[in-house]
This record gives C-alpha cells, sequence and structure tokens, in this order.
C-alpha cells in the first residue's frame, strides 16, 4: 500500500536552482515509485517582487543584489548549467539576458492547479526561461506556454487580463516567509519536514524513505 506525501514546492520561474532540484526530485520519486502516493503543489516565491516590468539586465542585477563580479557569475554560470545537464534540463545561458517580474506568472500557475496542469506549465515556463530565454512577465508568452500545455487560452487570458488570483498569491507568498522560507527552492514534505535547495536526486530519495519510514 502507498504511503500518502504531500510535496510543496516553493519557488520561483526564475530560479535556476528550483529547475535543478525540481528535475532531482522527479528522479527521486520515481525511484521511490509506487512506495508513495504523491501530491505536489508548487507555491509561489518571488526573488524579485519589486522587479520593474521592463527587468533587468542579469549581470547588473546580480552584481547590485549579491555583489559578485564577472567572474563570479561566470563560474556560477557553469556550476548550473552543468548540474542541470546531469538532470537533463538544459540552460541556454547565452539566451538568457534579463531577469524579469514573475508575478503574473504565478497567478497564471494557481489558476493552472485548479485546471490540473499546474505542474506542466511550472515545467514549461522553466523551459520558456531557461532554455529559450523568453520573458516569463510577458502575457504573449504566458500565453503561449499555456496553451502549449494543453490550458485553454481564453480563460488564461481573462486570468492575466483581471487580477484575479493575486490575493491568493500574496497569501501564499506570506504563509510560507511567515513560517521561515526565505530562499528556494524548498521542499516541505507533509507539512513537516524541509529540503532545502537543488540538491541531487540522491539526497532527495534519501530524506523521502525516511520519512515514509516513520510515516508508515
Amino acid at each position: 500500500m502507498s504511503t500518502p506525501l504531500k510535496i510543496d514546492f516553493v519557488s520561483d520561474v526564475s530560479c535556476p536552482w528550483c529547475a535543478i532540484g525540481l528535475k532531482s526530485l522527479d528522479q527521486a520519486l520515481a525511484n521511490i515509485g509506487d512506495e508513495a502516493a504523491v501530491s505536489l503543489h508548487f507555491q509561489p516565491f518571488e526573488l524579485n517582487p519589486k522587479m520593474a516590468p521592463e527587468g533587468q539586465d542579469i549581470g547588473e542585477h546580480l552584481a547590485e543584489k549579491y555583489g559578485s563580479t564577472a567572474a563570479q557569475q561566470e563560474q556560477a554560470r557553469e556550476m548550473i548549467r552543468a548540474r542541470g545537464a546531469e538532470v537533463g534540463f538544459d540552460f541556454a545561458m547565452g539566451k538568457r539576458s534579463r531577469i524579469y517580474n514573475t508575478f503574473d506568472a504565478h497567478r497564471l500557475l494557481h489558476w493552472a492547479e485548479l485546471e490540473g496542469k499546474q505542474k506542466e506549465l511550472k515545467e514549461a515556463l522553466f523551459g520558456a526561461y531557461f532554455t529559450q530565454g523568453e520573458d516569463p512577465s510577458s502575457h504573449e508568452v504566458l500565453l503561449r506556454v499555456a496553451g502549449e500545455v494543453g490550458l485553454d487560452t481564453d480563460a488564461a487570458a481573462e486570468v492575466l487580463r483581471t487580477n484575479r488570483y493575486a490575493d491568493e498569491v500574496r497569501e501564499r507568498e506570506q504563509f510560507f516567509q511567515r513560517h521561515g522560507i526565505n530562499s528556494v527552492p524548498a521542499v516541505i514534505i507533509n507539512e513537516r519536514h524541509l529540503i532545502s535547495g537543488g540538491q541531487p536526486a540522491a539526497v532527495f530519495e534519501k530524506a523521502l524513505r525516511e520519512i515514509l519510514a516513520q510515516t508508515a
């Protein structure tokens, strides 16, 4: 009999380690197989909630936010690219030059969960930004990606055109911040156990098996 596992994956679509972490988590869950009955929920987190609509050059942003030099940024990019390749995710660093506001993407993801397509949309948004270098704040991009994963684009357009789900997304963001989540990815199991960061699949699998053993 499968043991229930509720997984809240707190993340931002502009977070490279979140894309890596999701791929690693998928591998871990595939290894665990039928031992767990998983319900996966993507929760919103904005790395840059005050980002202007036009976005900002990535190099400039990282220097301002973290004080990192061009050499340090290049080293980090190579580490991310290599880790992505290990889990089957393509970071096309040359295509991505700006960082953007992601609030509307989170509103669309909230709606996509109600439609049963949240994971598909999340993965497609990671691909649009990190692999294709597209703007995840662009309604045109969001609508196209929504359509590609089988969501109703007229309904998606209505969500984006209005302020729908804004309050729900902010409430979720504030909830996790109040509970100490200030960096992502943060993977919360059964509302009790926290796994932080874009861990390798083996780390996720070990933690999940320990939780399953405690829960069974």
